[in-house]
């Protein structure tokens, strides 16, 4: 968020005025906002060799999800991009878009909108330098899914795994794009748990600590925020008359 303005007037205008013009866009499945918590330190438990805590000056305030009806689906909403693009300055202090090629996200399992008590997680991926990217995705697919479906503590479980990023995808006028290499993110998880106490016994479980130990293997660094609310605003290329969160 811009830091010349109360945080929470940029997360405001966000929700309401900038969601309106996103929302409209065409050729969208699914819009969500994820809003994160202004204190986010790092929910990951410490890992010898991976970056767990989370950098006060690269913390993400909020991630906006979005998934296409089809390949297509992305040159239909060119014009109404267009004003999102000029309305990004009045939110955003640095915006960075990560892609992912088609079937590339994985919804294990979706929560409930109607089910008020929820908290969530959202998980970002650094891969390390020396493993590809097909040992990565494995890795994310047969290690990482598992060990958190076969839990049995989750409500949610969603999966991105991104392409090499580029700047030129969603390069806005008058808001930041820094984005250095060995900062970047690869692949991105939604967990999603019945209320807070269950978030943090998660975190706190065996469970964490024996996928904490496969990690370094693959893995660099691991931010772990907490999540204040999802608010889905497109669900099934309809626009919802009330969000829900």
């Amino acid at each position: 968020m811009r830091t010349d303005q109360p945080r929470q007037q940029g997360m405001d205008h966000w929700k309401g005025p900038h969601s309106k013009i996103i929302s409209a866009t065409p050729g969208f499945e699914e819009y969500r906002q994820i809003h994160l918590t202004e204190a986010n330190p790092g929910l990951w438990p410490a890992i010898s060799g991976v970056e767990t805590a989370i950098p006060v000056d690269r913390r993400i305030d909020g991630v906006a999800e979005v998934t296409f009806t089809s390949v297509l689906s992305p040159l239909s909403g060119r014009k109404q991009t267009k004003l999102a693009y000029k309305d990004e300055v009045n939110v955003f202090r640095r915006t960075l878009l990560y892609a992912g090629p088609p079937n590339s996200a994985r919804w294990y399992h979706v929560a409930d909108p109607n089910e008020k008590e929820q908290a969530r997680a959202l998980i970002y991926l650094r891969r390390r330098q020396d493993v590809n990217t097909g040992a990565f995705r494995r890795f994310l697919t047969d290690e990482i899914v598992p060990a958190l479906a076969n839990t049995g503590m989750l409500k949610e479980l969603r999966t991105q795994v991104f392409m090499p990023w580029n700047q030129r995808l969603w390069n806005t006028p008058n808001v930041a794009h820094d984005n250095p290499t060995d900062e970047r993110f690869h692949a991105s998880l939604i967990l999603g748990f019945t209320d807070g106490a269950a978030r943090r016994a998660y975190f706190a479980s065996d469970a964490v600590t024996t996928l904490s130990a496969k990690l370094p293997a693959f893995v660099s660094a691991v931010h772990a925020y907490e999540v204040a609310e999802a608010l889905t605003y497109v669900k099934h290329g309809k626009i919802l008359p009330n969000y829900h969160k």
